[in-house]
């Protein structure tokens, strides 16, 4: 009925009806297990364009399934890529949540129809809940890193966009990203349901060279402490304005619990154990609430940055406590371009 009312209506109508919704596929479903963009040349450390880390078929873990019922939330603008959200029913948490996903245009390129790619859990700000920020167009943050992937900035990573907290925010109240005794399991939910499911629907790599998790405000706190606690699962952090302790008024009673999800406690535990290595990128702005945490932010990277903990930091000269400020910074600062270089990319076939 859209094509036939486009036709009568005539061909510039097209544009207008796509965007009162008309033509809007939004709901229906979609799957990503099949092969179909031009392949980024991987990056290095130091930005140029010689191979970076690759995974060899040996690395590469094809969908275990079962496969979720996705359907379509968004259509990014710039290259029609899909966006997709289903409900999880974590079976390691217990809890019941929303995530979003989106693969990069070479995810369909047939000469990658074996590979398997990184995946970037990218964790947003304030309540994050009922829905995740990044999944919405516009932040370009897809957008961003299908472009980046093209130019060689950075790998073609995979999004999984999880809610954060169980419920919505009232009077301040969320959950640190943490398993707090009585409450939802959200550090289950966050650090092994999602990646579960992505593992279940896309094609990824076994090994922890291909997992990293960003995130802003409360969701970097999140993104900083999993991959402190969980080294052996995730490589890398991309964290901006980050809350640096743990601090839900949901800890009372439970201190040692908390201090279990404390990055300053979890730092000096990873360098006593001398490793593995993480790589923990920060960026923090100078105007609004970025000012008082930038002092908090610079002490951490000049405390614990030693042995396995390796560290980047950027700080945003004007720039605010907002995704419109870290995600261009993610490239101009060369934030993703570092983490990119020490994980691995796919590799197309021969």
């Amino acid at each position: 009925m859209a094509v036939a009312l486009a036709l009568c209506l005539g061909v510039g109508a097209w544009p207008v009806l796509d965007a009162l919704g008309v033509l809007s596929d939004t709901g229906d479903p979609i799957s990503f297990d099949q092969g179909g963009a031009t392949a980024p040349t991987p990056m290095t450390e130091g930005g140029g364009r010689r191979p970076a880390v690759a995974a060899g078929a040996s690395e590469v873990l094809m969908p275990t399934g079962p496969a979720a019922a996705f359907t379509v939330a968004a259509t990014v603008p710039e290259d029609g890529s899909k966006i997709a959200v289903t409900t999880l029913r974590g079976r390691k948490s217990g809890f019941t949540g929303r995530v979003w996903v989106w693969a990069p245009p070479q995810y369909k390129d047939p000469a990658y129809a074996r590979s398997g790619f990184p995946v970037l859990i990218a964790l947003p700000g304030g309540a994050g809940y009922p829905v995740n920020y990044w999944m919405g167009t516009d932040l370009k943050l897809e957008a961003s890193i299908a472009r980046w992937s093209r130019e060689g900035r950075s790998l073609p990573f995979i999004l999984a966009m999880p809610v954060l907290n169980p419920r919505p925010d009232t009077g301040g109240l969320y959950w640190d990203a943490s398993d707090i005794p009585g409450q939802p399991k959200m550090g289950t939910w966050l650090t092994e349901d999602v990646p579960d499911l992505v593992r279940a629907n896309f094609r990824t790599l076994k090994s922890r060279d291909g997992w990293a998790i960003m995130g802003s405000s409360t969701g970097g706190f999140a993104g900083l402490k999993s991959v402190l606690q969980k080294p052996h699962r995730f490589k890398a952090a991309l964290v901006s304005g980050p809350d640096l302790v743990p601090d839900s008024r949901l800890w009372a009673g439970h201190e040692q619990q908390k201090r279990e999800n404390d990055p300053t406690v979890l730092a000096p535990a990873l360098i006593r154990a001398k490793g593995p290595d993480v790589y923990l990128a920060f960026q923090v702005g100078t105007v609004g609430s970025d000012a008082r945490t930038r002092p908090k932010v610079e002490d951490f990277v000049r405390t614990y940055t030693k042995g396995p903990i390796r560290t980047r930091l950027s700080v945003i000269q004007g720039g605010g406590h907002n995704a419109r400020t870290y995600v261009p910074n993610m490239a101009d600062a060369g934030l993703i371009q570092w983490i990119s270089a020490h994980m691995r990319g796919p590799v197309p076939a021969p």
